[in-house]
């Protein structure tokens, strides 16, 4: 029987596999494909302009979607056509990691936009027609999907396989796609850089804890060119490499061999050279747009770097993460029990303590931003980064109980899942203010209002999806978003 097992797990994975693959396949009609906030635009531009100008100059860009009626938000014009950065540029606050991410998607987008042009059919090869939105929209919401796949794997590489571990992945893989700001960010504001981000640290994660295994050179090599593209799609991801460092750190210092500690040292110096090589295309850009290596000093006069705001920006009534998405709260407990639902991977303590100090590191960040309340945008959209963590600490939360508790959490699971839905289908259809949350309210909406009204809300989402742009679009010119 032992020469069946190997077979058997291979089936497993290839069904659950297929299985992630088809519910993608079919939610693909609910991703939204347009180009809308002045973010989306910034991100796209970078695109457009290396694809088709080859260049980090994005006037014409901006001046595309502004003229196309597209980002006439107020403000707007001010910041993206009328100041400029100290290298006489445009402003771009964005990277260009996404750009990068994107390129294959965008690549088919203008194989089908040439086939059509060439076929008759009324579709610019310009760069902006609906194949090159559509496919930055489904290359977003693909890389969503592949971020849970991988935290997945990353919860199975902790567990074992068939683990209790490896069985509630995806479950928890689940409820973190339905439960969190990342369904939105897949489906309805895809051109927005989080989803890819979450797919980018899934994938630095993942790595991580293959390579922490053996620690070998190839190995660092694979973690800096991870670490420079996660800091490339979204600056402040570069911070989630302190999870790795710390371990690295901890495994130094135990080793008494010099010889493995030399070892170890020639890998570091091989993925600090990988990771400098690979960050070279955004060092490029931001010397041609900005003048000088960083991003632009108006980011820089927006952090507080003592996070004055850190403990709000997770428990404020009106704008925490955990507010907006309580199913983290489940999940970061769940992540303190990683230690005994994950007892065969080798000093998984170490493990659970970086994975927790990467997910310090986010609230330092996202709490010394002055803007740290993100208002007028769907949750505390900063946190995104952090759904593979969360997967495995819901995975962890679900395989720490007993049978009976576990139906108690997870019946408290599909609750806070209904919570999140609730909050997007509020946010589009407009039944709540975009600026702050008000949780009374949004709770009578979701379990008395939406109950009612969700049937009429779902068939204008599948057969009129622009009766709802058309009046955010006029509430967010109101409120200056």
């Amino acid at each position: 029987m032992p020469e069946l097992a190997a077979p058997r797990r291979g089936r497993r994975a290839w069904s659950t596999g297929l299985a992630v693959a088809l519910l993608f396949v079919l939610s693909l009609p609910a991703v939204t494909t347009r180009v809308y906030s002045s973010d989306e635009v910034e991100y796209f531009a970078y695109l457009r302009s290396l694809w088709f100008d080859h260049d980090v100059s994005f006037e014409n860009e901006y001046q595309h979607f502004y003229d196309a009626g597209i980002a006439q938000a107020r403000g707007f014009h001010e910041t993206f056509l009328e100041r400029t950065t100290e290298a006489g540029r445009r402003i771009n606050f964005a990277t260009l990691g996404c750009a990068i991410l994107w390129a294959p998607f965008y690549a088919l987008g203008d194989l089908v936009a040439r086939a059509l042009a060439a076929a008759g059919r009324p579709v610019a090869a310009d760069g902006y027609s609906w194949p090159y939105i559509a496919a930055v929209a489904y290359g977003s919401a693909a890389y969503g999907a592949l971020s849970l796949v991988l935290a997945m794997r990353s919860a199975r590489l902790l567990g074992g396989e068939h683990s209790a571990l490896d069985r509630m992945s995806g479950p928890a893989a689940a409820a973190v796609w339905l439960g969190t700001p990342l369904v939105f960010y897949m489906y309805i504001a895809p051109p927005m850089s989080h989803a890819t981000s979450a797919c980018a640290v899934a994938a630095l994660l993942y790595a991580w804890l293959i390579v922490r295994e053996r620690w070998s050179v190839g190995g660092f090599v694979v973690l800096g060119i991870l670490a420079a593209l996660v800091a490339m799609v979204r600056e402040q991801d570069a911070f989630f490499a302190a999870a790795p460092a710390l371990d690295l750190s901890v495994h130094f210092v135990r080793t008494t061999d010099w010889r493995e500690r030399m070892r170890l040292l020639q890998g570091v110096v091989a993925g600090t050279a990988a990771a400098l090589v690979a960050y070279l295309p955004q060092a490029f850009a931001y010397m041609a747009l900005n003048g000088h290596l960083g991003p632009s000093h108006l980011v820089a006069r927006k952090m507080s770097w003592t996070a004055p705001h850190a403990l709000d920006v997770l428990a404020s009534p009106t704008h925490g993460f955990l507010m907006w998405t309580p199913l983290a709260l489940l999940a970061l407990i769940g992540l303190a029990w990683l230690p005994g639902t994950a007892p065969r991977t080798r000093a998984i303590g170490i493990v659970t303590v970086s994975l927790a100090l990467a997910v310090a590191c986010q609230i330092y960040v996202a709490g010394s931003v002055e803007s740290w309340t993100v208002a007028g945008a769907f949750g505390q959209r900063r946190f995104v980064a952090l759904s593979p963590i969360l997967v495995i600490g819901l995975a962890s939360c679900l395989s720490g109980v007993g049978l009976q508790a576990r139906r108690v959490v997870g019946a408290l699971v599909v609750l806070l899942v209904w919570w999140n839905l609730g909050l997007v289908v509020q946010f589009g259809a407009g039944l709540m203010n975009r600026q702050r949350l008000e949780p009374a309210q949004i709770a009578y909406n979701s379990f008395v209002v939406l109950p009612v009204r969700l049937p009429e809300l779902a068939w204008r989402y599948v057969f009129d999806r622009t009766s709802f742009y058309e009046r955010s679009e006029r509430r967010d010119d109101r409120e200056g978003r």
